[in-house]
């Protein structure tokens, strides 16, 4: 049976671990290239081992995103190396550092801001072109129920997730007629190195994650991951400029 991804070129970024690695396996296992992007490679190369497993291929790019050149370069060694890139999953991001909003440092907000906020963006400014050429290509942004509601003690990872789903409704407006369509996932309490940060894997804490979601568990990398390749995937043809929930209910309550 063809897989619905084959001869389809896919990045991710943030691609070392978690929703990132999830989601290149997931695009792997349906027969796409991926270019696996990250700050900091996972010394093991998990990733690329996975995608190979999954019967595909795959390269490393160590891109910091929050800044142009390593973004652009990145670029140009996908299509360097693929010709093309059909689906991007940006994916990268950080917690940054808990406070109230007037204790919120400046460093703090700058950091979080340009890698979460910015990063998103000069990802898209240089992906866009390269899909425009194409004639086509499937965008889709890492946002979070943070970004579809207010949490007290993250000011800048709120304001940052809020801020791309706007970015990500403005640039599917932008592409409607083009071919290129553009969304977001927003996910709620998955079960990774990040959530595993913030309760420094205290029981009582992943407990109160747990509480928060309706349907009584953390979500799964892979979970994310099929909401990311079903929004790439001809099945979602008909939608872009949507902020997706996938958060075990806890927008509906």
């Amino acid at each position: 049976m063809k897989k619905i991804f084959e001869n389809k070129v896919a990045l991710v970024t943030g691609g070392s671990f978690g929703i990132g690695r999830a989601t290149a396996i997931a695009f792997a296992k349906q027969g796409a290239k991926i270019a696996v992007a990250d700050w900091k490679e996972d010394k093991n190369q998990e990733t690329l081992k996975q995608i190979g497993k999954a019967g595909s291929e795959g390269i490393f790019i160590r891109c910091d995103v929050s800044k142009s050149q390593e973004v652009k370069a990145m670029m140009s060694k996908i299509i360097t190396k693929y010709g093309k890139l059909d689906f991007a999953f940006n994916n990268a991001g950080i917690e940054g550092s808990m406070a109230s909003v007037h204790e919120c440092s400046e460093e703090n907000w700058d950091k979080t801001i340009s890698v979460n906020l910015k990063g998103v963006w000069l990802c898209m400014k240089y992906e866009i072109p390269q899909m425009l050429k194409q004639g086509k290509g499937v965008i889709v942004n890492t946002s979070s129920v943070a970004g579809l509601m207010g949490f007290a003690g993250l000011p800048a990872y709120v304001s940052s997730k809020h801020a791309i789903v706007g970015l990500t409704k403005t640039a599917a407006l932008e592409n409607a007629k083009t071919g290129i369509r553009v969304n977001a996932v927003c996910p709620g309490v998955i079960q990774t190195a990040m959530i595993d940060r913030i309760t420094g894997k205290d029981k009582a804490a992943e407990k109160q994650y747990e509480g928060m979601e309706p349907v009584g568990r953390m979500g799964k990398p892979e979970e994310i991951a099929e909401a990311v390749t079903w929004l790439c995937s001809d099945a979602a043809s008909f939608i872009t400029g949507v902020a997706l929930p996938a958060d075990g209910g806890w927008m509906a309550g």
